[in-house]
């Protein structure tokens, strides 16, 4: 059952990243920079600390008596996961969106559920999953399967990507009347997308550095509420100074952009809707967290070995697709390319089953 409800929290935090950017699409006469600081402000300021407010008690106090060197490494990695997300959008402009998503979200992937297991193989701690566990056992060799399979679905889906592409700038359209344009670069796209598959991983490496915070507030929590198991939200905690990091990569690049581009304006236009434009940018910033706040929620039911990292990427990957399904962005391509991306969603769902099933077996 705890595996099963573990599935389902990193299903929803999936959801809530592929769906976070809907809103954005409401907004109205402000550049790219100006909405998505606002809407940052309260994916990485003000929603993470209210989160961590009403479900543990005295965070603040736990993140106080955290040693300065904890904080300081876990908000290194916030930073460097802001530069990954940062980069992700030079990497979409060079190689498309479902190539350059796919890739990006691939190496996340591997990265980001790999490399804390070689990490712990040579300085290990109790109750951390090595690469030795992964690859000597039979619920890490499921695991390491569903790894293997979510990337070769992944692959599928950025080919369907690619020949959509192709195909819909054949036509000179996006598939609704709209003109396409592209700037492939495929040698610089690469790079760009490595750089930022990489750095993107650094949350998953935020929350393992962070993890005595957690740690506190479960066992605060286990005290007060013996016989109850795991602390549902123990990593909120973490992600308050995870996202400090992060803030302070956006922040300082979209003061760049409202700089260069003179944009400081948008802020208080009252020729565009300022209120909605505010309340749309509120609803997104919330939404993205969300996909935080579910994953915390799903990693204290699985852990956060190589398992929960693969489950969170692998829906995300998946419930992005999907939306591309329902926002008939696949219209009036070839039947084989649908077959591809029908072929790329059902290669991740075999995944997921695999890490669940390795994840039932441990």
């Amino acid at each position: 059952m705890q595996v099963i409800l573990g599935i389902v929290y990193h299903f929803i935090g999936g959801f809530a990243s592929g769906s976070f950017y809907t809103p954005f699409k409401k907004v109205k006469g402000w550049a790219w920079e100006s909405y998505w600081l606002v809407g940052g402000l309260f994916s990485w300021l003000i929603v993470p600390p209210l989160a961590a407010y009403l479900t543990i008690p005295g965070f603040a106090n736990i993140i106080k008596n955290t040693s300065a060197g904890t904080i300081s490494i876990t908000y290194l990695f916030g930073i460097l996961w802001g530069i990954g997300g940062l980069t992700y959008g030079l990497g979409v402009r060079y190689l498309g969106i479902s190539l350059g998503t796919s890739i990006i979200l691939g190496l996340t992937m591997v990265f980001g559920s790999l490399i804390p297991s070689v990490y712990y193989n040579f300085f290990p701690e109790t109750g951390k999953d090595t690469f030795n566990m992964l690859i000597h056992s039979t619920w890490g060799l499921y695991v390491l399967a569903g790894l293997g399979v979510c990337i070769l679905g992944t692959i599928f889906c950025g080919k369907a990507g690619t020949w959509k592409e192709k195909e819909l700038n054949l036509h000179g359209n996006s598939g609704k009347g709209t003109p396409i344009k592209t700037e492939y670069k495929f040698g610089l796209g690469l790079l760009v997308s490595i750089v930022s598959g990489v750095l993107s991983a650094c949350f998953n490496f935020g929350i393992e550095s962070g993890k005595s915070m957690a740690i506190t507030a479960n066992e605060l929590w286990k005290a007060a509420n013996p016989g109850q198991g795991e602390f549902l939200f123990q990593n909120n905690v973490t992600f308050v100074v995870i996202l400090w990091g992060g803030l302070t990569t956006n922040f300082i690049w979209c003061m760049v952009l409202n700089t260069r581009n003179k944009t400081f304006g948008d802020y208080v236009n009252k020729k565009t809707p300022l209120l909605s434009n505010y309340i749309f940018c509120a609803l997104a910033g919330t939404t993205w967290f969300l996909q935080f706040f579910f994953y915390g929620m799903g990693e204290s039911r699985l852990g956060n070995g190589a398992s929960s990292w693969i489950l969170h990427m692998a829906f995300i990957i998946l419930v992005a697709n999907l939306w591309g399904i329902v926002l008939k962005e696949w219209k009036g391509v070839s039947a084989k390319t649908k077959s591809m991306i029908t072929l790329g969603i059902a290669t991740i769902i075999v995944a997921v089953l695999l890490v669940g099933y390795g994840n039932s077996l441990k």
